[in-house]
Formats: C-alpha cells, sequence, structure tokens
C-alpha cells in the first residue's frame, strides 16, 4: 500500500506525476473529439479499457506485484470499479451525444466541488478555508470556460445533467478509493477497475451499437487517438490517478484535477485550430490560483491568490 500523506498541501514528490496526469487526461479532450467523429462511444471506451487492463496487469506480473485479490475484498472492488470506470464513463459518453462536446466535458471537472464535500462527511477530511478558496476560484473558472455555452445547456438540460452525473460518480469512486482501500499494489489495483468497469460498458455496446467493431477501419488520426487512449490514457493516466488518490487526501488530490480542462481548452486551439477569447485567459489565471491552494505552502498562498484575483 502507498505511504498516505496528511498534509492539506499537495505531496510535492508527487507534482512531477501530477504533470504528466494533467497534459495526458488534458491533451485528451480533443484527441477523443477526432476518434469519436468515426468510432461509437461504447466500442471505443470498452476497447481502450480492455487493452488498458492487459498492458497494467502485464507490467504487474512482469514486476513480480501482486494480483491476487485479497479474500473478502472483492465486494469493495467491484463497487469502486462499477462507479469510478462504468459510472464515469456511461454518464459522459451519453450525455456528450446530446450537447456540444468541446465545452461540455468541462462539467465532468466540477467533480472538486463534490469530492470536497463528500470528503468531508465520509471521511471526516476538514473543510479548510484554502479548500473552500480552491473550489470557489476553480468553479468560477470553469463557468467562464462555458461563456456562451451556458445558455445551450438550458436547451439541453438532460446532456448537462448526464455530464454532472459523471462528474459525482467519479468524486463518490474517488472518496470510495479512500475509504474502502483495497490491499493491493497500485498498478494491479487500476487493472482490476478497468477490468471490472470495461463488463458493463462491453455490454452496451453490443446492445446499443450492435455487433463488434473493426479498429483497423479507422482512417489515421482517429486509429492514432485509440492508440493514445490505450497507451497514455489507460495505461498511464488511470494509474497516476489512483497512485495520487491514494497518497493525498481527496480535497487535494481533486482540486489539483482543475488544470486538465484548462489544457483541454488550449490543446483544442492548438490540434483543432480553435480561437482563444479572453475567457479561456482569465479562467487560465483563476485555475493556477485554485492550484496554488494545495500546491503552494500556506504562507505564500494569500500572495498567489490576491495576485490572481
Amino acid at each position: 500500500m502507498e505511504r498516505v500523506e496528511s498534509s492539506q498541501v499537495f505531496p510535492p514528490r508527487l507534482i512531477g506525476l501530477l504533470a504528466a496526469l494533467t497534459l495526458g487526461f488534458g491533451l485528451n479532450f480533443p484527441i477523443m473529439k477526432t476518434v469519436l467523429n468515426e468510432m461509437a462511444p461504447m466500442h471505443f471506451r470498452s476497447l481502450c479499457l480492455f487493452f488498458g487492463a492487459a498492458g497494467l496487469f502485464t507490467i504487474a506480473r512482469a514486476g513480480g506485484l501482486r494480483l491476487r485479490v485479497p479474500e473478502g475484498q472483492w465486494p469493495r472492488l467491484i463497487a469502486i470499479g462499477l462507479v469510478n470506470v462504468t459510472g464515469w464513463n456511461i454518464f459522459v459518453s451519453h450525455g456528450l451525444r446530446l450537447m456540444a462536446s468541446g465545452r461540455a466535458v468541462i462539467l465532468g471537472y466540477t467533480m472538486p466541488l463534490w469530492s470536497v464535500m463528500l470528503s468531508a462527511w465520509l471521511l471526516r477530511e476538514r473543510f479548510t478555508r484554502r479548500r473552500a478558496l480552491g473550489v470557489a476560484l476553480g468553479l468560477i473558472g470553469m463557468l467562464l470556460l462555458l461563456g456562451g455555452e451556458i445558455r445551450a445547456l438550458g436547451r439541453s438540460p438532460l446532456g448537462a445533467m448526464l455530464v454532472i452525473g459523471g462528474s459525482f460518480t467519479w468524486a463518490l469512486g474517488t472518496v470510495m478509493l479512500k475509504r474502502w482501500p483495497v490491499d493491493l499494489p497500485t498498478s494491479s489495483y487500476t487493472a482490476w477497475q478497468m477490468g471490472i468497469g470495461m463488463v458493463p460498458l462491453f455490454l452496451m455496446a453490443l446492445l446499443e451499437e450492435g455487433g463488434s467493431f473493426n479498429p483497423f477501419v479507422l482512417s489515421l488520426w482517429p486509429m492514432l487517438g485509440v492508440f493514445y487512449n490505450i497507451c497514455v490514457v489507460t495505461n498511464f493516466c488511470y494509474w497516476a490517478w489512483t497512485k495520487i488518490v491514494l497518497v493525498a487526501p481527496v480535497g487535494v488530490s481533486s482540486l489539483s484535477t482543475m488544470m486538465i480542462p484548462v489544457v483541454g481548452v488550449f490543446g483544442g486551439m492548438v490540434l483543432l485550430g480553435e480561437s482563444p477569447q479572453w475567457q479561456d485567459y482569465t479562467a487560465l489565471a483563476l485555475v493556477v490560483a485554485a492550484l496554488s491552494t494545495v500546491l503552494v505552502p500556506q504562507k505564500h498562498v494569500t500572495a498567489i491568490t490576491a495576485r490572481s484575483a
């Protein structure tokens, strides 16, 4: 099991891992848009999770890490996999069908709001002023990123509610990881979550999207996007997120994700030729200020957030 940090600041030894996770998840937003133009969402997600789980099991086995689930811990592992992996993918994949994908996915990163509240309730983590400030700054940044899409959300409330539902399941799954620990190394623990979470997605792919799908009929960029999701997102990012959650307090780890949608928006500008707006730059400053509440020691936070404001 990982060494758990009790500090209200993000563990310095994991900052490099957080930076890589942020880039990996953030750049995946525009990449996924390319893939989903040619591939049905449930087939796409179940395919990536299958190979992601297989890759992590192989890495764990090659490293001599334990794969066997301890006796009596199967129920909690299954529950965590279904909430953390299946719930997120089902809600978000269906929500994105009903609304503009570029900004709507940012609703998924209201996750810190839910996780901070759930961790205070279920884990008895302190709801400090720093966390409250981080949540407030980050949510204002998210609203700015949504910008003119807010009216569109009103025209498609079901899509918005589904994506927010995905955000809530992600937050709940994160809290469950801490509340009901499973005694496994990070690699095999993540692989089991993906393997369990993939099964309902695969069944939905067969029922909703019909038959099998050959990914090799994809054109070049969607094909590269599938490989990116298998190699970077499922094999690395899922593992990195599990490791961070197991070590840092939930309120700290979840606030650290607020930079991911900003990377997604700016990544779309680079990869898809989208034009930046003043809201994007303002949101970036607000999110950086929110991150400072968990990345910077207490004595420096007040000055940084004041300058950003």
